[in-house]
C-alpha cells in the first residue's frame, strides 16, 4: 500500500508558522523524517494565503527536494500552484491532489495530470456537493472516470478517494466508504482507492485509535493508498501487519526490513 505522509500542510499551526517564516529548516526536517518513517510520498500542501500559494509551493517544493528524495503530491485546488510544483519535478513522478467531479476542477486539474503524467487523487464528489450515498459517489466516480479516460489518463494512475466523513457526525459513512473500497477494486476498471485517513477520527478523543482501526479495515478491504502520519509509528506497523495478513506483502519482507531498521 501506497502511504503519503500528510503533516507539510500550511493549514496545520506550526506548519503555517514555517511556512510563513520561510523556515526551510523546519519543513525540511519534517521532511526528512516523514521519509525515514518509510513514507513513499511526501504531501505538500501550501494554502497559506491565496495570492502567496504559488510562490509559497515553488518555495516548499526547492526545500524539499534538497533533503530527501522521495517524490512528492502536490497538494493544492489551485492550478496555477499545482502546476508550478510539478514543474519543479521530473515527469511521471508525482501525485497530484486532486481533481474531483466537480465541472469547473476537473476542468482546470485534469490536463495537470495528464500533461505531468501523474498518478491523481479523485475525490468520488460533484457539483451536487459531498456524497451521502454509495450510489451519489458512484454517479461521481462515473463523471470522472469519463473524463479521465477522454484525457488519457491510465486507470492505474487514478486513486479513487471516497470521502471518508467524521463518524462523530456521520456514524454510517465509515460502513459506507468500506463498500466504495471494495466495489471500486471490482468495478472501477484497474483505479486504485485512496483516503485522508484522519478524518474518520475528527472530533473524537484519543483519536490514534480509531485511525488504526480504520486503517486495517481499510485494507483488508482493498484500499491502495492512504495519507496519513507517518510519525505515528504503531499506525505505521498496523499497516505493514495487515499487509502481511492479506498477502499485499510477500513473505513478510517489507515488515522484516521495518524491524531491522528499528521502525516497528
Amino acid at each position: 500500500m501506497i502511504i503519503i505522509a500528510e503533516r507539510i500542510n500550511a493549514t496545520r499551526k506550526r506548519i503555517g508558522a514555517a511556512f510563513a517564516a520561510r523556515d526551510a529548516a523546519f519543513i525540511q526536517d519534517e521532511a526528512r523524517r516523514q521519509a525515514q518513517a518509510g513514507a513513499d510520498y511526501i504531501d505538500v500542501n501550501a494554502a497559506l494565503l491565496p495570492k502567496e500559494e504559488t510562490r509559497l509551493m515553488v518555495w516548499a517544493v526547492e526545500a524539499i527536494r534538497k533533503v530527501t528524495d522521495k517524490p512528492l503530491s502536490i497538494d493544492s485546488a489551485d492550478p496555477k500552484a499545482a502546476k508550478a510544483g510539478l514543474k519543479l519535478l521530473p515527469k511521471g513522478t508525482a501525485f497530484l491532489n486532486s481533481i474531483s467531479g466537480e465541472k469547473a476542477r476537473l476542468g482546470a486539474m485534469l490536463p495537470l495530470a495528464a500533461e505531468f503524467e501523474t498518478k491523481v487523487v479523485a475525490l468520488a464528489m460533484d457539483d451536487l456537493g459531498m456524497p451521502e450515498s454509495c450510489a451519489a459517489r458512484w454517479k461521481a466516480i462515473e463523471k470522472i472516470l469519463a473524463a479521465t479516460d477522454k484525457a488519457g489518463v491510465p486507470r492505474d494512475r487514478i486513486f479513487i478517494d471516497p470521502l471518508v466523513r467524521p463518524i462523530a457526525t456521520s456514524p454510517d459513512q465509515a460502513a459506507q466508504c468500506l463498500e466504495m473500497i471494495r466495489d471500486i477494486r471490482v468495478k472501477a476498471g484497474g483505479a486504485g482507492t485512496i483516503v485522508g485517513l484522519s478524518n474518520v477520527s475528527y472530533g473524537l478523543p484519543e483519536r490514534r485509535h480509531l485511525n488504526r482501526a480504520f486503517l486495517a479495515l481499510a485494507m483488508a478491504a482493498g484500499l491502495s493508498a492512504a495519507i496519513l502520519d507517518p510519525l505515528d509509528s504503531d499506525l505505521m506497523a498496523t499497516s505493514l501487519a495487515v499487509a502481511c495478513l492479506t498477502g499485499q506483502d510477500p513473505y513478510c519482507m517489507n515488515y522484516i526490513l521495518a524491524q531491522r531498521e528499528g521502525r516497528l
